[in-house]
């Protein structure tokens, strides 16, 4: 019995057309329209996570204090070794921001934007002159104990971000807008907008050929473009002095960190008299 031979197709009838994705990318201005809260994790918490400490019974321990505020002020902040400034912010955090503003957007989904929206720096620079500042928190344990964190504080602050982006699904336009969004609604930081308690890190957005015709205007009703050229005078030198000599946020902040020092060393030569006296 003799069988029919298949037909062959020719190659070409079996090559997809496959379009390439095309990339744009656009730079731009934040300025802050409420304070900044940074919220990193310190070095002093990720190595207790990794190696918990020994509990030894009967020895002392020196001042036993639970905080140390001006240490803390410090470990909070995000800083690199160079550029214009010492302070600056994970650039995860902005995505993630737009990502969450595109929940309240129409015409774009959270998962778009996480899938087609890609960061080139792993940190954007942050500039503004930083304070130390207190405040009482809620712990995570059933009874809500209350707790006093210290944080790297900006009362003004500004950023710029690149943002690269898949075309032509998105737009320069439409990373504008969302950006916006995400700094109405959204913010970056501890004690954000998106959080609901709190309404820092909130930001107006902008180009470097915005001028005076930004997204939108301060809260005062000052031009962000004044804002922002006030705000390139606190590069890294300033920012390093007022890390290294802490200025405090209120009143409330200096009372009680002055309090913490005074403690701190009345404890701490108690301690080394007790151990001197053993």
């Amino acid at each position: 019995m003799a069988f029919k031979q298949k037909e062959t197709v020719e190659p070409s009838e079996q090559t997809l057309k496959i379009s390439q994705f095309k990339k744009g990318r656009v730079r731009l201005r934040m300025v802050g329209t409420t304070p900044l809260y940074f919220n990193s994790m310190s070095v002093k918490t990720m190595r207790d996570l990794a190696a918990p400490k020994e509990k030894v019974k009967g020895k002392k321990q020196l001042t036993g204090m639970k905080h140390d505020p001006v240490r803390e002020f410090y470990d909070s902040a995000y800083k690199k070794e160079f550029g214009e400034t010492l302070l600056c912010f994970p650039a995860p955090g902005v995505k993630a921001a737009m990502a969450t503003a595109a929940l309240e957007t129409e015409n774009v989904s959270k998962a778009s934007v996480q899938r087609l929206i890609f960061m080139p720096q792993t940190h954007i620079q942050i500039w503004g002159k930083p304070q130390l500042k207190t405040d009482i928190v809620r712990t995570a344990d059933i009874k809500r104990t209350p707790d006093i964190r210290t944080r790297c504080y900006l009362p003004r602050w500004c950023a710029e971000v690149d943002i690269a982006y898949v075309q032509p699904t998105l737009s320069a336009y439409g990373i504008v807008s969302l950006l916006s969004n995400a700094g109405a609604i959204i913010g970056i930081g501890d004690f954000r907008q998106e959080k609901g308690r709190g309404s820092y890190g909130t930001f107006v957005v902008g180009t470097s050929d915005s001028g005076d015709d930004w997204t939108d205007f301060m809260p005062d009703g000052s031009s962000p473009q004044k804002v922002w050229d006030e705000l390139m005078l606190e590069g890294r030198d300033v920012q390093q002095a007022a890390m290294d000599n802490p200025e405090y946020a209120d009143d409330v902040t200096a009372d009680l960190v002055e309090y913490v020092k005074s403690e701190m060393g009345r404890r701490f030569d108690a301690d080394i008299q007790d151990i001197a006296a053993e």
